[in-house]
């Protein structure tokens, strides 16, 4: 067994300076096998295809020097040999293949007396924070492995979240969310919300969702104070909650399968899916937006099933057990049941087969799974405290640190909350499809238009034909009769199609000329006119 890894600083040092490494990296980003000019007899063709051959030489140089320098580090998952099974691995044989420092993130918690725990991390997952259903709040420093705070509310915790920044955060609790700040000090009581179960926190539009024991969804301002939208789901009560990176669109879970996506500025849900034949237990969204997965508690066979949102159709379906799922950033799929913890992989077209199990001590409830951003780190709240995971490859190696920095300072973090505030989007940006913004509106092929705006039309056509200058002829032909009579062909002449749509928009049809036919019965006086005399 071994943990695959090209940014190892062992492997990168024996392997600088080779050019064989460049070569393969060049090789990767260009564009196959270059095209053979020499049969060409076309010298202006020969010259453009030779330039164009160039181009994509240095483009295929410039990105594999821009990923040696930019992108350093190269994620990494676990590789058998032979016959051997990655699920197969425990932790404890995967501790001594890593180095040092990643060994020390794996732990156990436990803290039997005031479990289950849920848990929450930081965008750039460096702080997490951890709530005991009794109470029990701890606040602390995953990069430097230390407690920087931890308290009691002396009340049923239910979820915990991150607002902004690590400096804020949200708690749910038996009667109303409270905001705290990083030394436990209560900032504010959020009572409109009532008895909210689930929290999720809108970096991008800086808006707090909760939804509470009567199915009432909320979304508040963190940056105003405003309340932007309660609605009613009208579906029963839920503590299945989860929010699409891509969109921001909130997805909630219901007792009956079906699955409801909402937006603030929508009192009715966008998308209503029947997903499972019983209750929804766990919904988790892809970083990239475009799959989603459910679990359902059917009544005989309990199921996760990988959906398609962009056609939103199911891609595959496995016969498991979960009460919480959670995406890994390049990824990977997490799933609980019981004390087994199982993750997935991406095999190719989203066919998801086992990467790794984790199972705990026998009586462990595990709650909520959570993986840690930039770490393979898979974060796990249980009946009886919490505990870290190793999972190679879930996390992104590489970070931006204008997106996400786990070593800000705090000067960066400051710099970085003003810059939110400018850049705050309105509650309003919030859609399926975010990539309709700033688009032109296409209209219909066939749009009827309105009463009013047919009358408009005949007024505007009556006066255009009212100004028409008639010519003036010699010889009695300019007459002022004429020339009035003249005006008047030219008005109804203008209006003559505008009034037979006025007649279609009010319900009475245009008259049509009569086609006379074998079965058309004519007048007495007329019928010695029509082609067959009608006796």
């Amino acid at each position: 067994m071994g943990i695959a890894t090209e940014g190892d600083p062992s492997e990168r040092e024996n392997r600088r300076g080779s050019p064989d490494e460049m070569e393969m990296k060049v090789a990767r980003f260009s564009r196959g096998k270059a095209a053979n000019l020499g049969d060409l007899r076309d010298k202006k063709l020969k010259g453009q295809l030779a330039g164009k051959e160039k181009l994509i030489g240095v483009s295929a140089k410039a990105a594999a020097q821009a990923e040696k320098w930019l992108l350093p580090s190269v994620g990494g998952y676990l590789e058998p040999e032979g016959l051997e099974k990655t699920y197969r691995f425990e932790q404890w044989s995967i501790l001594p293949k890593v180095d040092i420092w990643s060994s020390r993130k794996s732990f156990d918690m436990i803290l039997p007396v005031l479990g289950p725990y849920t848990l929450e991390y930081t965008p750039n997952g460096r702080y997490m924070i951890v709530g005991g259903r009794k109470g029990h709040i701890a606040f602390m420093d995953m990069l430097n492995m230390e407690l920087i705070n931890e308290f009691e509310v002396k009340e049923t915790v239910l979820d915990v979240a991150f607002l902004q920044n690590e400096q804020l955060f949200a708690v749910a609790q038996k009667k109303y969310p409270y905001i705290y700040n990083r030394h436990g000090t209560e900032i504010h009581c959020l009572k409109e919300h009532g008895e909210s179960l689930k929290l999720q926190f809108l970096d991008k539009h800086l808006l707090l969702a909760s939804i509470n024991s009567f199915g009432q969804l909320h979304y508040q301002d963190m940056s105003t104070g405003e309340m932007v939208a309660n609605y009613s789901t009208g579906l029963g009560r839920t503590d299945v909650m989860r929010v699409n990176p891509y969109n921001a669109v909130i997805g909630l879970g219901h007792a009956r399968g079906r699955l409801t996506m909402w937006k603030p500025t929508s009192a009715k849900p966008l998308v209503t899916m029947l997903c499972h034949k019983g209750p929804l237990t766990a919904v988790a969204f892809d970083k990239g937006g475009h799959l989603m997965a459910t679990a359902g508690a059917d009544h005989r066979n309990r199921k996760i099933k990988i959906w398609d949102l962009r056609k939103f159709e199911v891609v595959h379906s496995y016969a498991a057990r979960a009460q919480s799922l959670g995406f890994s950033q390049k990824g990977l799929l997490a799933s609980s049941n019981g004390s087994l913890v199982e993750i997935y992989r991406d095999c190719g077209g989203q066919d998801y087969k086992i990467y790794m199990k984790h199972r705990m001590v026998k009586g462990y409830q595990v709650g909520k799974v959570l993986f840690r951003p930039y770490e393979d780190i898979c974060g796990i709240g249980h009946s009886m405290g919490f505990s870290s995971m190793l999972v190679p490859g879930s996390g992104e190696p590489n970070f931006d640190t204008f997106v996400d920095n786990p070593m800000e300072t705090g000067k960066q973090r400051r710099e970085k909350e003003v810059r939110s505030l400018l850049d705050k989007l309105q509650p309003e940006t919030i859609m399926l499809d975010p990539n309709v913004i700033a688009t032109v509106r296409q209209l219909k092929k066939k749009q009827k238009k309105t009463k009013k705006e047919i009358e408009d039309e005949i007024e505007g056509a009556v006066e255009a034909a009212k100004n028409i200058r008639v010519k003036k002829k010699t010889k009695g032909r300019s007459k002022p009769s004429r020339r009035a009579k003249k005006k008047e062909e030219e008005v109804l002449r203008a209006k003559r199609p505008l009034l037979d749509q006025h007649k279609e928009a009010s319900g009475h049809p245009a008259d049509k000329k009569l086609r006379i036919g074998d079965d058309t019965e004519l007048p007495k006086a007329l019928q010695r006119f029509a082609k067959n005399r009608q006796s």
